[in-house]
């Protein structure tokens, strides 16, 4: 059973370090769904982008340990792939797969 992409790749990861990898090394980075692999990421960004993908990258973000007064609560665990797009390929530009 295959998956819809936008259940696969659920937003951007926006962040300095991820800008200056787009723009250095053709590497962009995404929050995905907590149970899904390199290859059904590398699916999906070729789907709804219509890029070529030569590899994807992912990393588990532990959630921190916040603190409301007395009360410790944690935010949640998330999941971050990086992809990085083949030589030639046109850069992604999030607004594209709206």
């Amino acid at each position: 059973m295959t998956r819809d992409p936008r259940d696969v790749i659920l937003r951007p990861w926006i962040t300095e370090k991820s800008t200056r990898l787009k723009e250095d090394s053709r590497q962009v980075c995404f929050e995905i769904s907590p149970d899904a692999n390199k290859i059904e990421v590398k699916k999906a960004v070729e789907e709804l982008f219509k890029v070529k993908v030569e590899s994807v990258t992912i990393v588990k973000v532990k959630g921190k340990t916040k603190r409301l007064g007395r009360n410790l609560g944690r935010t949640k665990d998330r999941k971050k792939a990086y992809v990085k797009l083949k030589p030639g390929e046109k850069m992604i530009e999030f607004f594209e797969a709206v």
